[in-house]
């Protein structure tokens, strides 16, 4: 098991710029594909963005195709997810996820929540208008 500690959330203007980071606490999850998923008041919990156990593969929700990306360092302790071109609906708590999973990593299975194992706790971020 692996203990996931985020970090970097905050308050930003409206097409300000956020960099969220994911540590591991306890364990490690080098071998781990990652994920960030978010969270609004009232709102389900969605998926952001992914990266492969490899690093070679990303993919991303629609809503944020083009403004955030996501990256992990090459001794695969930190995943960071960069936040572009922020936007009011992009407030939401968010969650670094590790996923057990040795499966292609395919959209089809990795945007959803069942794909991980470990979560962090969340940070806050929120866009002002």
């Amino acid at each position: 098991q692996v203990q996931l500690v985020e970090s970097g959330g905050g308050l930003v203007q409206t097409g300000g710029s956020l960099r969220l980071s994911c540590v591991a606490s306890s364990g490690t999850f080098s071998r781990s594909a990652m994920a960030w998923f978010r969270q609004a008041p009232g709102k389900e919990r969605e998926f952001v963005a992914g990266i492969s156990w490899g690093s070679d593969t990303s993919m991303y929700a629609d809503s944020v195709e083009g403004r955030f990306t996501i990256s992990r360092d090459s001794a695969k302790t930190a995943v960071y997810l960069q936040m572009n071109s922020l936007l009011p609906e992009d407030s939401a708590v968010y969650y670094c996820a590790a996923s057990s999973l040795r499966r292609p990593f395919t959209m089809t299975r990795y945007s959803y929540s069942d794909a991980y194992s470990d979560w962090g706790q969340g940070t806050q971020v929120t866009v002002s208008s």
